[in-house]
């Protein structure tokens, strides 16, 4: 019998939260982290209709696409639907989980599938997720007599320097030339006070976390044979991710004209129409295409900054469509969750990989809300 906690675990590894956006409400929304579970169903929607299709197939945890909890709530009742909603989820005892951005934007999560209906070529994240270890955040710089580089390297490492991942002690050492004169009342390790000398040295590199920052430089101290050590910190910036973030990017192998991207789109989104405007004086093929899963409005512009001239998304403001086909950028909108219902199946998969013993389903009362008449 497999546990919430355990479907919250299996979820981070598919889709890690840290990557959500930052006003995004992601992770465990309702639920207790030790009740057991055997069954879960996947939704894009959490709808009545949903939470009723659950209860029936004795369903113990949901996971749906948007949040079910999105904006702050000062109560739980049944006076209005989301409050309905909650409190017959928990009076039924199924837990809710939501990774909505932190999937859109994981290596193979919903933007990746998106993306890859148009074709073979190289894909990137049009806004890269950044990351930085908290073992990482600092570098400690210093400069160090030759001979005694390994000593002030174990120092440093025993404190916590030099941790990378899985790897300890790790550092770079590049030999250089100081100067220094020591004032009056001074001691060098090196030659005379009142003396500019020159030495031959080693400048030693070492990341660090903030944590353990003051007990790596109290080693290094404490070892140095300066009677002054240079000590450096430096902050360090976070590191952008290739396969992470927001949107996705694809330059494709072969140039594809518009009538052909459309049709593989609707194929993959086993949809009958798109909502199409193309760009005004654009190309007639295009070998660069960009994509946001949902409303993926706000992710135009950044697109086209990087060289996109066709986008595609679920739905768009009216007004931006028209800026955009007046800038050349042909724009395809296949409705908000048609461009991500069509996930759940691998979702199930690729959870059903990491959640052994326990039987994942994709909800068939989930569907979109609008009806073509």
């Amino acid at each position: 019998m497999r546990t919430v906690l355990d479907l919250c675990e299996a979820m981070g590894v598919i889709a890690p939260l840290q990557h959500a956006a930052e006003w995004d409400n992601v992770g465990l929304l309702v639920g207790r982290r030790d009740a057991s579970i055997s069954k879960v169903l996947l939704c894009i929607d959490l709808t009545s209709a949903v939470l009723q299709e659950a209860t029936e197939s004795d369903v113990q945890a949901i996971v749906a696409y948007h949040p079910t909890i999105f904006t702050p709530r000062m109560r739980v009742s049944d006076e209005d639907r989301g409050g309905h909603l909650l409190l017959s989820l928990i009076e039924a005892g199924i837990a809710v989980y939501s990774p909505h951005t932190a999937l859109d934007a994981a290596p193979g999560g919903m933007t990746d599938w998106l993306i890859e209906a148009v074709g073979e070529g190289v894909v990137s994240p049009i806004e890269s997720a950044s990351e930085l270890g908290p073992s990482e955040t600092v570098m400690i710089v210093t400069y160090t007599p030759r001979d005694k580089v390994d000593e002030v390297r174990v120092a440093m490492a025993s404190a916590g320097a030099g941790r990378i991942g899985d790897y300890t002690h790790c550092s770079t050492a590049i030999d250089s030339s100081g100067t220094f004169r020591g004032e009056d009342g001074t001691n060098p390790a090196v030659g005379q006070a009142g003396e500019l000398e020159s030495v031959e040295e080693t400048r030693l590199m070492m990341v660090c976390g903030e944590a353990a920052l003051p007990g790596a430089v109290a080693a290094l101290r404490a070892v140095h044979p300066y009677e002054e050590p240079p000590v450096h910190v430096v902050p360090l910036a976070r590191r952008p991710r290739h396969d992470t973030g927001i949107g996705r990017l694809i330059r494709l192998d072969s140039p594809f004209g518009l009538e052909q991207i459309i049709d593989q789109y609707k194929t993959r989104l086993g949809v009958i129409t798109m909502r199409v405007a193309e760009g005004i004086g654009g190309p007639q093929k295009h070998t660069t295409i960009g994509c946001c899963p949902g409303a993926g409005g706000t992710m135009l512009a950044s697109a086209e900054r990087v060289g996109a001239t066709v986008f595609v998304t679920g739905e768009m403001r009216h007004h931006d469509v028209l800026a955009a086909r007046e800038r050349g950028t042909s724009v395809l909108l296949a409705g908000h969750t048609n461009t991500e219902r069509g996930y759940l199946p691998l979702l199930r998969s690729r959870l059903e990989g990491v959640l052994p013993n326990c039987e994942v389903g994709v909800s068939t009362a989930d569907i979109t809300p609008w009806v073509d008449v």
